[in-house]
């Protein structure tokens, strides 16, 4: 197993450190450029069992993934690393098959970005995520009740009956969106604009896998959900009292 700095070269940015992983030297080579210009650490591994190493060395604030990886493939690297923590990450993929694309979502991953893309659209998420991640609202009530649900804003977390439950950043706030607006009917652009800050055509269909993930994890009965409803047709919206 191979560290990325022996491989790519790293990084001594004093910022946020970055976990890139990609089989394609350009492509890291690029990425890396553009995250640290930004002023992020990055580090970088080829394959995904160095990613895992990297990964529990560095213990990096997001991972940025590509799902084709040679040996342990991406969607398998995302696996282990989502048994071990909840950071955000973020998927690269050249494939054109949705099917991959909803896995790695359902498997926890936070966003996704097709191949080619723009190195300043990645950029713009990973900055987005981040901030999502560490908290970043408009000094928004304490805590969040709707029925059995309990959201702690401040601390992040979430519990159901008073039980803890683990959930990825960017279900706790859909979960929050949808929590804070009960009753509202929301489509699935506006939800990834809410959530993600930013929404493309194309993507929308990413909601359902992190609101299926959100029903399997707040509700009694995932198949006949309480709190979080689709409206057909339109999109979701939290169940009123």
């Amino acid at each position: 197993m191979r560290y990325a700095e022996a491989e790519y070269g790293g990084s001594q940015m004093s910022g946020e450190t970055i976990l890139v992983v990609d089989d394609e030297p350009k492509i890291v080579k690029t990425v890396r450029a553009y995250l640290e210009e930004t002023g992020y650490r990055v580090v970088a591994a080829g394959d995904g069992r160095a990613a895992l190493a990297v990964f529990r060395h560095e213990r990096p604030a997001l991972v940025i993934l590509d799902l084709g990886l040679p040996g342990v493939d991406g969607l398998d690297v995302a696996r282990a690393i989502r048994k071990e923590s909840d950071l955000p990450i973020i998927m690269l993929t050249a494939r054109v098959d949705e099917t991959d694309k909803l896995i790695g979502l359902e498997l926890g991953a936070d966003d996704y970005v097709t191949k080619p893309f723009s190195p300043r659209e990645l950029v713009a998420r990973v900055r987005a995520v981040l901030r999502r991640a560490s908290g970043e609202h408009d000094a928004p009530p304490p805590t969040v009740v709707a029925g059995d649900v309990s959201i702690d804003l401040e601390r992040r977390r979430v519990t159901v009956a008073g039980q803890p439950i683990e959930l990825t950043v960017t279900e706790f706030e859909l979960l929050v969106v949808l929590a804070r607006n009960p009753g509202r009917v929301f489509t699935r652009l506006e939800l990834l604009d809410r959530v993600q800050g930013y929404a493309f055509e194309g993507y929308e269909r990413t909601v359902d896998a992190h609101v299926k993930n959100l029903r399997q994890k707040i509700e009694p009965d995932a198949r006949n959900p309480r709190y979080i409803l689709t409206v057909y047709g339109v999109g979701y919206k939290f169940a009123e009292d």
